[in-house]
């Protein structure tokens, strides 16, 4: 199983230059089509519902203090990190959330489910580590939301 890490480095691979909040969103919604598509996650590591939307603490500590990180920030992918069919899921959601920006893709999640739950009864700025589990992300998105473009024509 890949690690956030080398999704994320996937990700840098593919677009270059992204903001930090851009990425952990692409890794959110790869994480999630790769559990509606395939029926297990795309890599061990957790989402948190921050206050700016889905956060992986891990992937968050390796980046932390950078708005902006390139191509090879987190060193070069090690060539058997992913899968055919893992890289097919991020390439999905690339293509069709690569033009988006971090601001964009943390109001999308804002307006779904699983970060609304987690998040309930908080704040609009509080800190939380509420996770966001797995099985919530699965069930909502399985049900291919409208406005989300990442489910829009999938299986």
């Amino acid at each position: 199983m890949a690690s956030i890490t080398d999704v994320a480095t996937y990700i840098l691979e593919n677009l270059g230059s992204v903001s930090t909040m851009k990425l952990q969103k692409l890794a959110f919604y790869s994480q999630a089509y790769h559990l509606v598509n395939d029926g297990a996650p795309l890599f061990p590591e957790e989402f948190e519902a921050w206050a700016n939307g889905p956060v992986a603490p891990d992937l968050f500590r390796k980046h932390r203090g950078e708005f902006v990180i390139s191509r090879g920030f987190f060193g070069p992918l090690d060539s058997g990190a992913l899968s055919e069919a893992e890289k097919a899921t991020i390439d999905h959601v690339l293509s069709r959330l690569k033009d988006w920006t971090g601001a964009q893709l943390s109001n999308l999640t804002h307006s779904e489910a699983p970060w609304q739950e987690a998040r309930a009864g908080l704040a609009p700025n509080a800190r939380s580590t509420r996770p966001i589990t797995n099985h919530r992300i699965r069930t909502f998105y399985e049900t291919r939301p409208q406005g989300n473009p990442v489910f829009a024509w999938t299986v």
